[in-house]
């Protein structure tokens, strides 16, 4: 167990809209170099009994003074082991996208394993264990990181031009990519709750024969859905993803339109 596993829940979990009484909580792991706050305009279309929790990795914004996790097995047993302290009398729905759809799913495993499992786990923009590759994209220099960010339309282009933001940014984007990339998925592994898979039509990290992949990842039912758009598809499509999710949480529609600033 890492320092940063037995940390408190309030320094991994973000609640934009806090619901005590929710009965379900909606946990939501964000992309490679992405935080917490990419979730943050969900809470407003949750219904009452649904809480958005998201995960905040180290190395980021208010936790930028952290280190970043080097595997995926510290990143995915430092969250379980959150999560299993965290509203232990709820449900739990998990939603991972890209980056974030491994580390869900790596988490919801480990859930599984102690006998707390999800009530279903969604993954998007990210193919299935058995097809995903190494990368080598942690190995370029700042320049060619800032350009494949700029290729996925995932951060607003006018901030990599910023020497500073840079600075704050890259750093975590490297650790990222060099986790994911370096990552082996057990293709034996198995969960055992419902799987649903997302990808938008033209995403070319992530398209759609890859990510049906995702079906020999659970011995659960198997869905998936797709969407218009990119590897970012969920940004204008919020709105249809947060209805799906919602029928795994027992509501059918979202509950208000999202404000973005």
């Amino acid at each position: 167990m890492t320092s940063n596993a037995s940390s408190a829940p309030s320094l991994w979990l973000r609640r934009p809209v806090p619901r005590a009484a929710a009965s379900v909580s909606l946990v939501c792991f964000p992309h490679a170099g992405g935080s917490a706050a990419f979730y943050t305009a969900w809470g407003r279309l949750l219904p009452p009994h649904v809480e958005l929790v998201a995960v905040q990795y180290p190395g980021r914004q208010d936790r930028l003074a952290e280190p970043a996790a080097e595997s995926m097995d510290e990143l995915a047993e430092a969250v379980a082991e959150v999560l299993r302290a965290d509203r232990p009398d709820r449900e739990r729905v998990l939603f991972g996208h890209s980056m974030g759809a491994s580390v869900a799913w790596e988490t919801a495993l480990r859930l599984e394993a102690s006998g707390t499992p999800p009530r279903h786990v969604f993954v998007s923009g990210r193919p299935g264990p058995r097809r995903q590759r190494p990368g080598s994209v942690h190995l370029r220099d700042d320049d060619g990181l800032a350009a494949e960010l700029r290729r996925l339309d995932g951060t607003h282009a006018e901030l990599l031009e910023d020497p500073e933001v840079r600075a704050v940014l890259l750093p975590s984007v490297r650790a990222d990519y060099h986790l994911i990339e370096t990552y082996r998925p057990d293709p034996a592994a198995r969960l055992s709750c419902p799987l649903t898979a997302l990808t938008g039509d033209r995403d070319e990290e992530a398209p759609v024969a890859d990510v049906a992949a995702w079906s020999t990842a659970t011995e659960g039912a198997f869905s998936s859905l797709v969407l218009p758009g990119g590897h970012f598809y969920l940004v204008p499509q919020v709105e249809r993803v947060v209805a799906s999710v919602l029928d795994a949480c027992g509501a059918s529609a979202p509950a208000a339109h999202p404000v973005f600033p």
